[in-house]
């Protein structure tokens, strides 16, 4: 049996017809030796795949905690524990599970749903009964300009996303004879809280770099076809196309890029990883830039997992069929890092020194340095911009963290 498959067996994970993932009774915030955490997270609807890969990361942290000596609190030693409810995907669901868990079963501690629309959802909620929540998947800006107190993202906020890849637009202008100014972006959105604070961050750098914005289209609601933006590319001839619409976005960009036959000399598409474009594409593929918030090729590293390549392995040996592991399923597992080392900072599970602990973290991990700022967010780690060569996703911006050269100016290989 897999180790997968025997962690959800020992945390008896189980699906109700109403789409309800559950793991047995949460009377308590503890309950014997176990220490319950509770998340409201997306395994249908939307948001599926990554709901999916970020409940992997959180399984794969809590079971390495658990069989390296667990938590240690007030002389005794705890184990962590999980429970899960399946949103479907919608933010109204997210708001009722998360009353559920708080006032049904009893849970006083929460990790965060996956996409910045539930987050938001969650955070009234966790914020009206003080119940702290560590998230690693909503990544507006908007979530940490709102007063919140109880809120804390190990993951950088997501007007960063697609910024680097205009920072290395400029780079290579100026190193082939250009201005950045001369350059020209296409960029599409779909219209949710994460994709359009991505493009509020590209709108300030191409403000910035005095870029020009000819194409500023949202995508359509189902995200199944963009082909009215990728005509009136291929007629404008940018020197960027950038697009954001979560992992049925990306498919749906590098599909339509193949069917087009569009060549643009750089192009940068959030979710890569989750739309499986490499596996779906192959080498029309290539030359697409992806940011993460994480790569297996990065000098981070912990005491509970190793090196980031290390934390690569693991994760692959423990589930299957992941070529590359998304960095979504990596700053899962850095959330529940964090809920640890805050436990043993605190000394206690009083939700108030729990919460003040969370304020005080300064951690370093497999996933990056973690310190929050006064808002919530991860004020000390960068995000990254890898690039799909032959077939495989390399870190090329920031130069810093660069393990391979850009291919510039990309050519589609249809």
């Amino acid at each position: 049996m897999s180790f997968d498959k025997r962690f959800l067996s020992a945390l008896a994970f189980g699906v109700a017809a109403a789409g309800l993932v559950y793991a047995g009774p949460a009377g308590a915030k503890v309950e014997g030796d176990e220490i319950i955490i509770g998340s409201a997270i997306s395994f249908t609807g939307k948001y599926s795949a990554n709901g999916i890969n970020a409940k992997n990361g959180y399984n794969l942290a809590a079971q390495r905690i658990n069989e390296t000596g667990g938590v240690k609190v007030g002389g005794k030693t705890y184990k962590i524990k999980i429970v899960y409810y399946d949103d479907e995907s919608t933010p109204l669901r997210t708001a009722q599970l998360a009353e559920r868990l708080i006032n049904q079963d009893g849970v006083k501690f929460i990790l965060g749903p996956y996409s910045s629309a539930t987050t938001k959802a969650i955070a009234p909620i966790t914020e009206k009964y003080k119940i702290p929540m560590v998230e690693a998947e909503g990544a507006a800006r908007s979530l940490f300009t709102q007063g919140y107190r109880y809120i804390f993202a190990v993951l950088s906020t997501s007007e960063l996303y697609l910024t680097s890849a205009l920072e290395l637009a400029a780079e290579m202008a100026t190193k082939n004879g250009r201005k950045p100014s001369d350059l020209k972006i296409a960029m599409a959105f779909e219209n949710d809280p994460f994709s359009l604070d991505v493009r509020a961050g590209v709108v300030d750098d191409a403000k910035k770099y005095n870029m020009k914005v000819i194409i500023d289209d949202k995508l359509p609601r189902d995200l199944s076809d963009m082909a009215a933006t990728l005509t009136k590319v291929k007629a404008t001839k940018p020197d960027i196309l950038l697009i954001s619409g979560h992992e049925k976005g990306a498919a749906t960009a590098a599909r339509q890029l193949k069917e087009l036959k569009i060549d643009v000399p750089m192009v940068a598409v959030t979710h890569c990883e989750a739309g499986k474009i490499i596996d779906k594409f192959g080498p029309a593929a290539d030359g697409i830039l992806c940011p993460t918030q994480w790569s297996e090729t990065l000098s981070y590293k912990d005491t509970l997992f190793g090196s980031a390549a290390e934390y690569d392995k693991l994760f692959k040996k423990t589930f299957e069929g992941y070529k590359n592991v998304p960095y979504q399923s990596a700053q899962a597992s850095a959330a529940v890092q964090v809920w640890k080392a805050a436990f043993e900072k605190a000394q206690s599970f009083d939700t108030e020194k729990v919460r003040d602990a969370l304020e005080a973290t300064e951690m370093d991990t497999f996933y990056g340095r973690i310190k929050f700022a006064k808002a919530g967010n991860n004020i000390a780690k960068p995000m990254v911009l890898r690039q799909i060569q032959s077939g495989k996703l390399n870190v090329v911006a920031p130069s810093k963290w660069a393990s391979h050269k850009i291919e510039w100016p990309r050519k589609g290989k249809y």
